[in-house]
């Protein structure tokens, strides 16, 4: 073969190619024109790229793709008559970003999405130029409050690229984030702490107090050591207070507080004060089927037996109710187990008499 036949060999090397629909190639930009971008791939004419495929909404063609700088692009259209493919920059983009989200999934992270648009049942999210769709289920904050153009917080619900079916949460980031800071505070807890928390939930049975991320529940019994009817006697949503913990169950991720504990114990005053045989004045608090309980001393109750009422009634010709101060006598009283029964009638056999 002569010199010429190499160099002609050679010359036809370099037209050797065989491109496809579907293809990855790298490509220089080399121009602009009315139809867009001008890239060569090394093929017998320039490949171009349309505008509709450099970017979604892209202002600046020239900005996107510089000229002289080599990118990857994807032919969506072999040798048309003129000789030229077609080349999609956007899809590109697009396949790394859906890589992205599937690395972003995989590690359950937050990611920032921008919206794009506010529709019935939802909000149009877009990530790295890939759009998704976050269920109004799966907000925080209420549809009206959010703005195009905004910025929101999400986590990847479901993803597939083929089908391009992309799902958000905005609630799922708030939800592990609860899930983490209770942890976190589960980890810090133990009976015996002094805590600061915030009133979020009151019920018949006691109060429900925002810790920081996690709620404890105070109990009626712990709200004071005086008889309370219902937690709002003395708590608003809203109050800030401080409360000691009693109880912690790691297993099912339980507090108990108490309120009370915070208070001196009225009972060892009361020992001091109080012994057998004593009058008391008291104040009725509660009655029941079985008698009547009777503040004798602040935070301190006693129980008036239902026969020693009918009595304490018969004798001052009334019907006992509940706020009626009584003159009683102290029968037992058992600091110990906190109990001390009355009656109505000075007991025989005691100091008092």
């Amino acid at each position: 073969m002569t010199s010429k036949e190499l160099d002609f060999e050679e010359l036809l090397k370099q037209y050797d190619y065989k491109f496809q629909k579907g293809d990855l190639v790298k490509g220089i930009v080399c121009g602009y024109d009315g139809q867009g971008v001008m890239v060569d791939i090394g093929a017998k004419t320039i490949a171009v790229v349309p505008e509709r495929e450099v970017a979604d909404n892209v202002e600046n063609i020239e900005k996107k793709l510089e000229k002289g700088v080599e990118y990857e692009f994807l032919i969506i259209r072999e040798e048309d008559e003129d000789g030229k493919f077609l080349l999609s920059r956007k899809k590109v983009d697009q396949a790394y970003a859906w890589q992205e989200l599937e690395k972003a999934k995989a590690a359950d992270e937050t990611i920032l999405g921008t919206i794009a648009g506010i529709v019935k049942g939802g909000i149009l999210v877009e990530i790295s130029g890939v759009r998704g769709f976050v269920p109004s289920s799966q907000l925080k904050v209420k549809e009206t409050e959010l703005e195009v153009g905004g910025k929101i917080e999400l986590k990847i619900l479901t993803l597939d690229a083929q089908q391009s079916n992309f799902i958000l949460s905005n609630k799922k980031v708030y939800e592990d984030s609860a899930i983490e800071a209770r942890k976190n505070v589960f980890s810090q807890i133990e009976p015996g702490q002094i805590v600061k928390g915030d009133v979020v939930r009151i019920t018949d049975f006691g109060a429900f107090i925002d810790l920081g991320g996690i709620d404890g529940l105070l109990p009626l019994s712990q709200l004071s050591w005086r008889w309370i009817d219902h937690p709002t006697d003395i708590l608003n949503v809203g109050d800030k207070i401080d409360v000691e913990v009693i109880a912690v169950d790691h297993d099912k991720q339980r507090v108990s507080l108490s309120l009370k504990n915070l208070e001196p114990d009225p009972w060892i005053e009361a020992e001091k004060q109080i012994k057998e045989g004593d009058e008391v004045e008291g104040t009725i608090t509660r009655i029941k089927h079985f008698g009547a309980f009777v503040e004798v001393f602040p935070g301190v109750e006693a129980l008036l037996p239902h026969s020693e009422v009918t009595e304490l009634q018969n004798k001052n010709d009334c019907i006992l109710k509940v706020g009626d101060k009584i003159q009683t006598y102290i029968l037992k009283f058992n600091p110990a187990d906190k109990r001390i029964a009355l009656t109505a009638d000075k007991p025989s056999n005691t100091e008092a008499e």
